[in-house]
């Protein structure tokens, strides 16, 4: 990672019962899975969906290890902070979640953790606090 790149992840404010703080295109996924969606929320989540599954690369198509729960249980997603063109469509997401409740934060951090996988947009990180304590801290 660059040292002078900076990185924005937005995520649940609480973690999981596995500790973890799901990002918010997990959360959003997981209000759609459990049909919590209104009809109109959905058509939008669905079209949001994949226009970003066309924007950037998946980075679990390019080594499926990096977010499987046994080898990097805690993995997380931070975009680049010069992916403008994807940052640009979050605030759709965030309002989403709003609307439904869920309750997130946004953090910015110029080193996020153990790089996992990165490209010109994103990275996947190993947190620290997991790598250092072999599991992630709340």
């Amino acid at each position: 990672m660059d040292a002078d790149q900076e990185f924005v992840r937005y995520q649940a404010r609480n973690p999981n019962r596995r500790g973890v703080r799901v990002g918010i295109f997990g959360l959003a996924n997981g209000l759609a899975r459990e049909g919590l969606l209104k009809d109109e929320d959905y058509r939008w989540w669905a079209a949001a969906n994949a226009w970003y599954d066309a924007a950037y690369p998946d980075p679990n198509t390019v080594d499926p290890a990096v977010y499987d729960r046994g080898i990097n249980p805690c993995a997380q997603a931070w975009f680049k902070t010069t992916a403008g063109h994807l940052l640009a469509r979050i605030p759709g997401y965030l309002g989403l979640l709003d609307r439904y409740g869920i309750d997130w934060e946004e953090s910015r951090s110029r080193d996020p953790g153990e790089a996992l996988y990165e490209d010109d947009v994103q990275v996947v990180v190993n947190p620290y606090r997991v790598a250092a304590a072999g599991r992630q801290q709340p």
